[in-house]
C-alpha cells in the first residue's frame, strides 16, 4: 500500500501564503478542476499579481492514485502524509474526506472549504440501503466500464445544470472502473459513521460553499455551519446547483478568495 497520494501544482506560489489543497469529487482527478483552479490562484482581494498556491491531491482510486484502497480513515492519514499545511478545499466526496482530515489532522489544516458536502447519513437505516446502493452501483462500474458509466454518472439531476464543456470529462476517462468501484465500497457515503456530533471539534475557520440551485445542500450546508459554530460561515453561490466551482468557477473562486482574505 503506498504511503501517500500522488499530488501535483496545479498553479505554483509567488509569495509564502498557504497554499489551497483541492480534494475532488467522485469520478474526478486532479485535472477535473478545470478554470476553478486558476481563479482560485489569481484571485486577490486588492488585484495584486501575487498567486497563492493551487496544489490537486487524486483521492484514492482516482487519477494516479487509482490502485490506492482505503476507507476516509485511512485516506485521512495518507492525505496528511501528502501534503504540506494549507487551506483544504473538498468538494462532495471531497468534502467528506477534509472533514476526516481536519478532525484527525487539525495541524495540516489552516482553514477549511467545503463545498457541496455532507457529514453523513444520520439514519441507520438510511446509511444501510445508501450502501447497498453504492454497492450495486460499484458492480455496475465494473460491468459496464467507464467510458459507459460516466454518461450516465452526468446524466443525473445531480449534473444537470453543468455545461458538459466543464465537466472534465477528458479527466474523468483516466480513471479505471476497478479504482472508482473500490472507491464506492470504501468512501461511498453509506460507509460513514456520522461526524454531526464531532464537528464543534473544527477550530479552523471554515467556509461553507453551496448552489442556489442545490436545495438539499444548502440545507445540509446550514446544517454544517451551525453544528461546527461561530467560526463557520455559508456562501451561497447564485445560479448554480451542486456542481458550483465548474458550473459558476469565476463566482465561486472569487466568493472563496474574498471570505479567505479576511480570515
Amino acid at each position: 500500500m503506498p504511503d501517500r497520494l500522488h499530488t501535483e501544482w496545479l498553479a505554483p506560489s509567488t509569495d509564502d501564503a498557504a497554499p489551497f489543497i483541492l480534494l475532488h469529487g467522485f469520478t474526478q482527478t486532479l485535472h477535473a478542476w478545470g478554470p476553478f483552479a486558476d481563479h482560485l490562484a489569481d484571485h486577490r482581494a486588492d488585484h495584486r499579481a501575487d498567486r497563492r498556491g493551487v496544489l490537486g491531491v487524486d483521492l484514492p482510486g482516482h487519477g494516479d492514485s487509482t490502485e490506492v484502497e482505503v476507507d476516509l480513515a485511512g485516506t485521512a492519514e495518507l492525505l496528511a502524509a501528502s501534503i504540506p499545511p494549507g487551506i483544504v478545499v473538498g468538494y462532495s466526496m471531497g468534502g467528506r474526506v477534509a472533514l476526516h482530515l481536519t478532525l484527525r489532522h487539525p495541524e495540516v489544516v489552516t482553514g477549511l472549504v467545503l463545498l457541496s458536502t455532507t457529514a453523513g447519513i444520520d439514519d441507520a437505516d438510511d446509511r444501510a440501503e445508501r450502501r447497498a446502493d453504492d454497492e450495486r452501483l460499484a458492480d455496475h462500474i465494473e460491468t459496464v466500464g467507464v467510458d459507459t458509466f460516466l454518461v450516465e454518472w452526468l446524466a443525473r439531476p445531480l449534473f444537470a445544470g453543468l455545461d458538459p464543456d466543464r465537466a472534465g470529462l477528458d479527466a474523468r476517462r483516466a480513471n479505471t472502473a476497478a479504482g472508482l468501484a473500490s472507491s464506492l465500497r470504501l468512501c461511498g457515503t453509506g460507509t460513514q459513521t456520522p461526524l454531526w456530533d464531532e464537528l464543534p471539534r473544527i477550530t479552523c475557520p471554515t467556509l461553507v460553499v453551496v448552489g442556489a440551485r442545490d436545495p438539499k445542500f444548502r440545507s445540509l450546508g446550514e446544517r454544517l455551519c451551525h453544528s461546527i459554530g461561530a467560526h463557520a460561515a455559508l456562501t451561497v453561490i447564485a445560479d448554480a446547483g451542486h456542481n458550483a466551482p465548474l458550473e459558476r468557477p469565476a463566482e465561486t473562486a472569487t466568493a472563496i478568495a474574498a471570505h479567505i482574505e479576511r480570515w
